[in-house]
């Protein structure tokens, strides 16, 4: 399945939740664009479908939480890119390839 499809797929099933709890369509649009995706869209979907949260401050809430989390994990995964390539230069030290020898 392509990225593309799997992104609809994903965006249809959650907007499809959050019309069935009674909130708007474009909520669940929204959410989804927030999101962005697939792997979100269907953790937002699963706790609509688990918690069946009745107020749309619930919805939003979750929906924050979940951006949240993600950008944690990049700022993580930077950091650990960084690190790894501060250790490459202690171990290695600076590449000299640039004629001055």
């Amino acid at each position: 399945m392509d990225s593309h499809r799997e992104w609809e797929m994903a965006r249809d099933g959650l907007i499809s939740v959050v019309t069935e709890l009674g909130f708007e369509q474009e909520l669940g649009e929204q959410i989804a664009r927030q999101l962005g995706s697939p792997k979100a869209m269907h953790r937002m979907t699963v706790y609509l479908e688990n918690v069946r949260p009745q107020k749309v401050e619930l919805v939003v809430d979750e929906m924050l939480a979940i951006c949240s989390e993600i950008e944690e994990w990049r700022k993580k995964k930077e950091a650990e890119n960084a690190n790894a390539r501060y250790n490459e230069i202690l171990y290695y030290g600076l590449d000299s390839d640039d004629g001055e020898n």
